[in-house]
């Protein structure tokens, strides 16, 4: 359980370090001033919530000393705090530091994949309400909540969406629910980077083969395998699953991920 927590606190570094790269490239290459004062004040931040997170009141408080001796609790939680609800501190204050007051969601998108120029993203259960490929051969669903989201991601990035279905009548049947969505009117995504495959396998090797700067997906397994080869991903659940991995980001939903929109 302390490991979620650990886990998200990596993830916060992570994320930092990645901003702070990017901030600094940018002061070099045009050295703005005005742009120095604004990363110390950044560097600042990071020491304020990084203390904020190991204070009493954050996600980790001390244990009282008086413990049983035929148990190690080392790594327990304190009375009525569940690893839940200190993965979701964890990951509020991640979220409050990285989006502004009043930050467009085309923001929040585009500070959220700290300008990766690729994502891949497979469609059950991120984009379509079925969850099975055995599901689509009957019907397929689009997620209109998570509509202005793609729209936006493929603002900023090459968007693929992929997935692994059990005959032609089923990709058939995805297409037709995506068109009808206006996912192809709306944004930057065609047909073309639409991928079917017959095997979760052949799902992995599309995303190898693409080199993506963010993987999306809703398999805690294909996320597991994938975390060596793809820079960040993200883990869409809704059960309490979570892929521990310091590049794996775990939600919810897409549009969660980007600010609970």
């Amino acid at each position: 359980m302390a490991d979620y927590s650990k886990q998200n606190l990596l993830q916060l570094i992570k994320r930092i370090g990645v901003y702070l790269s990017t901030k600094v490239s940018k002061i070099l290459n045009i050295q703005d001033v005005r742009s120095f004062w604004a990363i110390a004040g950044l560097a600042v931040a990071v020491i304020f919530t990084w203390r904020a997170l190991r204070s009493p009141n954050g996600s980790q408080r001390r244990q009282p000393k008086r413990q049983s001796p035929s148990h190690n609790n080392e790594n327990s939680l304190p009375s009525g705090v569940s690893s839940s609800s200190q993965d979701s501190r964890t990951q509020n204050a991640t979220d409050e530091f990285f989006q502004p007051a009043n930050a467009t969601l085309g923001q929040i998108v585009r500070q959220r994949l700290s300008d990766g120029r690729k994502v891949t993203c497979r469609l059950l259960g991120v984009i379509l309400e079925e969850n099975t490929p055995e599901e689509l051969q009957n019907q397929a669903t689009v997620r209109l909540s998570v509509l202005e989201v793609l729209s936006e991601i493929t603002k900023y990035s090459d968007l693929y969406l992929m997935e692994r279905v059990l005959d032609d009548e089923s990709e058939k049947r995805v297409l037709t629910a995506l068109e009808n969505a206006g996912v192809f009117t709306t944004g930057g995504l065609v047909k073309e980077k639409v991928l079917f495959c017959s095997t979760e396998n052949g799902r992995m090797s599309f995303v190898r083969q693409l080199e993506p700067d963010w993987h999306i997906d809703s398999n805690p397994e294909i996320t597991s395998q994938l975390a060596r080869f793809i820079r960040q991903q993200v883990h869409i659940s809704t059960k309490s699953e979570r892929t521990a991995s310091s590049n794996v980001f775990n939600s919810s939903s897409l549009e969660q991920f980007f600010g609970g929109v």
